[in-house]
């Protein structure tokens, strides 16, 4: 134990070594033991320190020293590749994102003669690409689109006046994707310039009808200090001798 100990605090110098946790027989002649670390970095870790003996000797080496994490140690989380951490609009200006060669999004461009190359064909040439969207890559881009923003379930179409398909800036798609997808083409639309769905809406719509704005004056107000108010039998009789003043009666 004390060949392991001196092992463990010559590694890690200058911080000292805490107590003895422990030793464990890894095999014939091959014994672990275990230091607890006070390095504040490494807070619930250990010094495992492997010492053994050669068959036939008597003097014990140190085989290894390593620093382990004990069961409350703080440890990084676990390791995610890059390519599995990128998310949409992660991408910047000068950023580069390899496509695998196997990208099942992906499939052969008119040149390759395949059967599966000539089915992709039959709705995309690709002419001058190597590559060109395949049947899942196609119905995955159409599946995102149509649950996003810019489908038929977003809030801003459940109270359009129309659909997309029947407005005049709606501009479709070629292939397939035509069928259900469309580019936006009214500068003052929300989703100018973006792919909406043919079911999607908004209020640019080209064929929205201007409602007239609702009067905002308030009810005729009656002057009663213009006119004076009297009985209805007294403004008859009145009205009477005026008309035999105008022929000459008395």
């Amino acid at each position: 134990m004390d060949l392991a100990r001196a092992a463990a605090e010559d590694t890690a110098r200058p911080v000292p070594v805490g107590e003895h946790l422990g030793l464990r027989a890894e095999g014939d002649r091959v014994v672990t033991h275990d230091f607890a670390s006070l390095d504040p970095a490494y807070r619930g870790w250990r010094w495992a320190v492997t010492v053994t003996r050669a068959s036939r000797a008597k003097v014990v080496t140190v085989s290894e020293v390593v620093l382990l994490p004990g069961e409350d140690a703080l440890l990084a989380p676990t390791w995610v590749p890059w390519l599995d951490r990128l998310r949409p609009g992660d991408l910047g200006p000068g950023d580069l994102l390899p496509t695998a060669p196997d990208d099942v999004r992906l499939a052969p461009g008119y040149t390759d003669a395949g059967e599966s190359a000539d089915r992709e064909a039959d709705w995309e040439p690709g002419l001058g690409r190597v590559r060109v969207l395949s049947r899942e890559g196609r119905d995955e881009a159409a599946a995102r689109w149509y649950d996003g923003t810019a489908g038929p379930r977003a809030p801003i179409a459940a109270s359009a006046p129309a659909q997309c398909s029947t407005c005049g800036f709606f501009v479709a798609l070629a292939g397939e994707l035509r069928q259900v997808f469309g580019v936006c083409a009214n500068e003052y639309a929300p989703d100018d310039g973006r792919v909406v769905s043919a079911d999607h809406g908004c209020g640019a719509h080209s064929e929205a009808v201007s409602l007239p704005a609702a009067s905002e004056h308030n009810p005729p107000v009656i002057d009663e200090l213009g006119y004076d108010v009297v009985p209805a039998g007294a403004a008859a009789e009145d009205a009477e001798a005026q008309d035999e003043e105008a022929l000459g009666h008395s």
